[in-house]
């Protein structure tokens, strides 16, 4: 029996983009990785060749019978136009967060996915990193009294990577698959144009009326961390549990669970909670951006 072979093409080549390419040519031995055969990179920037990784126009990779499915590494701001191309032509998808910078969008593209019975697949990493998965059991069965999620960055340039909600969605997604269903009580934006300073504060409640808060902060030359302070009825967390680092890189992680969609090997159950929490993060990041470009409201 011949294994089926699903063969990629990778668009976009930043940091991203060339993860993909090299987890694509060095698949982990036996895991479902070994299903999927790079046929080239898409780029605007002439490369020639990375490595035996071969450029191809993107015409090429939409019309091409070899290619069955897209990596899409591209700046946010084109992702949901390159995933309705890729969907159009009969592609499988697999896309860097966020998938849009609307929740409209993001729940056409998923729409679209369905209809044509492709996988759509959002990489989310920071769900897989060890740090993660050692905060999700340490929080795992606790009584939330309340939280607080900081993290700071060096500036982004948000005609490229949308807005913080968006650009920020990871966090958000930490919060939801740590503390399920969130609403949005409050939001703001302080922006300092010279200083190319930006700060969101987001306000949320847990479906128990507990208070959580989001804070995205970012600067020039800012240095890139989280701080948590979540309080429980039993005692407060303010640091990282420890954790070993893993020896799975967490692209490939995410590289084999798309193949095992591919495959078919991943239960209806976790594909609907998956798709739930995607596309919750996206509505409240709109919901979130809404809040922070209204007006401010005068009381006469």
């Amino acid at each position: 029996q011949i294994s089926k072979m699903f063969g990629i093409a990778v668009v976009g080549v930043g940091i991203a983009g060339l993860a993909r390419i090299r987890d694509l040519m060095n698949p982990m031995p036996s895991s479902p990785s070994e299903h999927l055969k790079l046929i080239g990179f898409v780029s605007r920037r002439s490369f020639g060749n990375i490595d035996e990784a071969k450029q191809i126009s993107l015409e090429d990779a939409l019309r091409s019978k070899e290619v069955h499915a897209a990596f899409i590494s591209t700046e946010n701001r084109s992702h949901e136009e390159t995933i309705r191309m890729f969907l159009e032509a009969g592609k499988h998808v697999l896309v860097e967060y966020p998938m849009a910078l609307s929740a409209k969008a993001a729940h056409e593209l998923w729409e679209m996915a369905e209809q044509k019975g492709k996988v759509l697949h959002v990489e989310h990493i920071e769900l897989l990193t060890e740090e993660y998965k050692q905060l999700k059991r340490e929080v795992a069965g606790k009584d939330l009294v309340k939280g607080t999620l900081h993290f700071t960055g060096s500036a982004l340039d948000e005609t490229k990577s949308g807005f913080p909600a968006f650009s920020g969605i990871a966090r958000l997604t930490w919060l939801i698959d740590l503390f399920g269903h969130l609403t949005v009580t409050s939001a703001t934006r302080e922006k300092q144009k010279d200083k190319n300073y930006s700060r969101m504060t987001v306000h949320f409640q847990t479906a128990n009326k507990k208070p959580l808060t989001w804070i995205e902060e970012r600067a020039p030359g800012m240095r890139r961390e989280k701080k948590i302070n979540f309080c429980f009825t039993s005692g407060c967390l303010e640091d990282f549990p420890q954790a070993p680092r893993s020896s799975v890189g967490l692209f490939m992680q995410d590289q084999n669970l798309f193949a095992k969609k591919l495959l078919g090997q991943v239960s209806k159950e976790e594909l609907a909670a998956e798709k739930w929490r995607i596309l919750r993060c996206l509505d409240l990041a709109e919901v979130i951006q809404q809040h922070c470009e209204e007006p401010e409201k005068i009381y006469s």
